[in-house]
């Protein structure tokens, strides 16, 4: 059960993380969902590593989806960075 918890968490995720990122349009559902759960992972790495707080989406909770979507945008950044030399 924790596994479809997490693709949808990652999913809702990566879709708040693209609306932030300006990049709703060029993304589909299944990009959604990995931005999403590769989020939560990075993000869950920064705030263990800066602020000793933690947040799974294997269980659904605000904290792992604050936790998740700050990861996705933090991850989005990182690619416009890369394909266009800014963030947008």
């Amino acid at each position: 059960m924790g596994w479809i918890i997490a693709l949808v968490v990652g999913g809702i995720a990566g879709w708040l993380a693209s609306l932030v990122m300006n990049r709703d349009a060029s993304m589909g559902i299944f990009w959604n969902i990995v931005v999403g759960c590769v989020g939560s992972v990075l993000g869950n790495w920064i705030s263990q590593t800066f602020f000793g707080i933690g947040g799974s989406v294997q269980e659904f909770s605000l904290t792992g989806l604050i936790i998740a979507v700050v990861g996705a945008v933090v991850l989005l950044g990182i690619v416009n960075l890369i394909q266009r030399g800014r963030v947008r």
